[in-house]
């Protein structure tokens, strides 16, 4: 009877996996097992706790000029199926960080703006976090993080009569955790870049200020973490990627940049 209850969920299993494959923007092979709307309602309902629990600023500056470099981003941003507006908040917080999440919500916040010296620094940031919202990274990783489930639970069900079960099983949840799910978000990260770059290149800023921009976040984060075992890539891998990035982008004669003013003492 156990070994008939293992073949149908295996069956199950193999049949929604198949189901759920997809494709990123970049070409890149995706497992995402939640719809859209799915995705939408539960990024909104974080952006909503978000608001709750952490301070908003109102600086009317500091907010027209995020608001500013992030509609011009948006305006080469094809309209999206699940959600018809995006919504920007800048919270006020010496973090050096900004978000986006499922359903359209933009984080920035004001920490970020200490190391992202000009607008077109600011763009390369937005662009790379709206860029995680287009090919449904949130939706992947949480797809990914299901998989590990999944592949620990068919092994629970074949070795659940082996005295070193408990024990394999243990592993088995660090292999999943170093071996899939931290590498494969680095991928997301490097193709976020990739979706950035164009972004802001279409959108009228200079592309070539995420090198800049990566050369300030590496000067303010010494002592991070080694890239094997970071969720990002390194900052050397990234500058270098992204200098190869702008140099394969098209040329655009008489480029008109936007016209976003950085507050003079932001804070």
């Amino acid at each position: 009877m156990l070994r008939i209850a293992k073949t149908v969920f295996l069956s199950a299993s193999l049949t929604i996996l198949l189901s759920a494959c997809a494709h990123s923007p970049t070409g890149r092979n995706q497992l995402l097992l939640f719809s859209g709307d799915q995705m939408a309602n539960l990024g909104q309902r974080s952006f909503e706790e978000m608001k709750q629990s952490q301070p908003i600023s109102s600086d009317q500056a500091i907010n027209a000029y995020v608001q500013c470099v992030t509609d011009a981003i948006l305006a080469v941003v094809p309209p999206q199926a699940d959600f018809s507006e995006w919504e920007v908040v800048v919270f006020d917080s010496e973090q050096v960080n900004a978000f986006a999440l499922p359903g359209g919500k933009v984080g920035v916040y004001t920490g970020l703006l200490n190391v992202a010296d000009t607008p077109d620094q600011l763009a390369a940031v937005i662009g790379h976090e709206i860029g995680h919202v287009l090919a449904d990274h949130s939706n992947e990783r949480l797809s990914r993080s299901q998989l590990a489930t999944l592949g620990l639970t068919i092994t629970g069900m074949s070795m659940s009569d082996s005295p070193y079960a408990a024990m394999a099983m243990a592993g088995l949840g660090l292999g999943v955790q170093v071996g899939i799910l931290l590498p494969y978000n680095r991928a997301q990260e490097s193709e976020s870049d990739k979706i950035g770059l164009q972004l802001m290149h279409q959108a009228g800023f200079d592309p070539s200020a995420s090198v800049a921009l990566w050369k300030n976040m590496a000067a303010a984060s010494e002592g991070a973490p080694p890239e094997l075992l970071s969720t990002h890539p390194s900052p050397d891998t990234r500058i270098q990627a992204l200098e190869k990035g702008v140099k394969a982008l098209p040329q655009v004669p008489h480029r008109l940049t936007p016209r976003c003013q950085k507050p003079s003492q932001p804070h």
